[in-house]
């Protein structure tokens, strides 16, 4: 069967396989990042001064990457829990940017996906709010120097959730069986209660229970007692 088969993505099992390579990826990294810096502190406590300041760039930056590969964990989970909600839908020459979109509740790159409702065919964007593994998607969307090759490997996507409020973008593989490169998206209102809320009028309560158990905490607000913006505020 294909992903779109699927009543949900998780369900799907090479989705569930790109999942979880994605875990034991990172924590591959973990374990990595976090064993060199123990093995180059006892390296540099058993070997003359001078060598610790050939690793003190390492000692430096280690830690870093230590709070950023554990920062990985919670945003899988949180795809795991919109994979467990939401179905795939394969969509081709979706709208993107790096400039604002002024429907977006938040700056920086975009993807616009379809509206849910099917009351209008523009698309809701979600943005790359968090940066750290977005290089891969920056590199792709780019603007007009962006080489056609690159903006090309986006031509197909595969979207599980609601633009509306979270979900989870990846591209196919080369034979269209499996994600890969998976990111979670999300509207920061999801998640902020002083966000600013776009697109939620249409939402109903089906649609706001699906999302709250797909992760997103501020959804249980009646779409009508919603405030209404006309322009970005603070997200």
């Amino acid at each position: 069967m294909n992903a779109v088969d699927y009543s949900i993505a998780w369900e799907h099992p090479p989705t569930r396989r790109a999942w979880a390579t994605h875990v034991i990826l990172n924590v591959i990294g973990l374990v990595a990042w976090a064993g060199c810096w123990v093995i180059l502190l006892g390296v540099s406590l058993q070997t003359p001064d001078w060598v610790v300041w050939l690793f003190m760039p390492y000692f430096v930056y280690g830690p870093y990457r230590v709070v950023v590969q554990l920062r990985y964990f919670p945003e899988a989970f949180k795809m795991f829990q919109v994979l467990r909600e939401y179905p795939w839908q394969v969509l081709t020459g979706a709208a993107r940017g790096i400039d604002e979109h002024p429907e977006a509740e938040d700056g920086g790159i975009w993807i616009e996906f379809p509206d849910p409702t099917g009351r209008s065919t523009k698309g809701i964007p979600l943005t790359f709010v968090k940066h750290h593994r977005s290089y891969w998607w920056l590199r792709r969307i780019g603007g007009p120097r962006t080489k056609q090759e690159l903006k090309r490997q986006l031509d197909c996507l595969w979207f599980a959730g609601d633009p509306r409020f979270l979900g989870v973008v990846a591209v196919p593989s080369r034979d269209g069986s499996t994600p890969r490169r998976l990111h979670f998206l999300y509207r920061p209102s999801a998640f902020d209660e002083r966000a600013a809320r776009r697109h939620w009028e249409d939402a109903d309560p089906a649609d706001l229970d699906r999302a709250r158990r797909a992760g997103a905490r501020h959804v249980n607000d009646a779409p009508s007692a919603l405030p209404r913006t006309s322009g970005r505020e603070g997200g």
